[in-house]
């Protein structure tokens, strides 16, 4: 599992301008059940994904295809994580 943190490298009117190409390749990526959560940072600096992809250099080429990467509006950072404990509600997140 990964966590992603896209941090905007330009400024908001640019990165508003590809706001809904980025919501359908995250649509994309929710429907094929690479993401699981994702959203805004408050203050809105950039967002969070958090990925179930098992293979940091498959989410790569999935990151690959966001707009905001094409465009060069926002730089990624990408945890590796191992859940080993969760609420009731996020047990499924860990791996047996």
């Amino acid at each position: 599992m990964f966590i992603v943190s896209l941090n905007y490298i330009k400024p908001l009117e640019e990165v508003d301008g590809f706001i809904s190409e980025h919501v359908a390749f995250l649509d994309e990526q929710y429907r094929l059940g690479h993401f699981l959560l994702s959203g805004r940072k408050q203050p809105r600096s950039g967002g969070v994904i958090l990925a179930s992809v098992k293979d940091r250099v498959k989410l790569e080429q999935i990151l690959a295809q966001d707009p905001f990467q094409r465009e060069k509006l926002a730089s990624y950072e990408v945890t590796e994580f191992l859940p080993t404990k969760s609420s009731d509600a996020l047990a499924f997140l860990i791996e047996t």
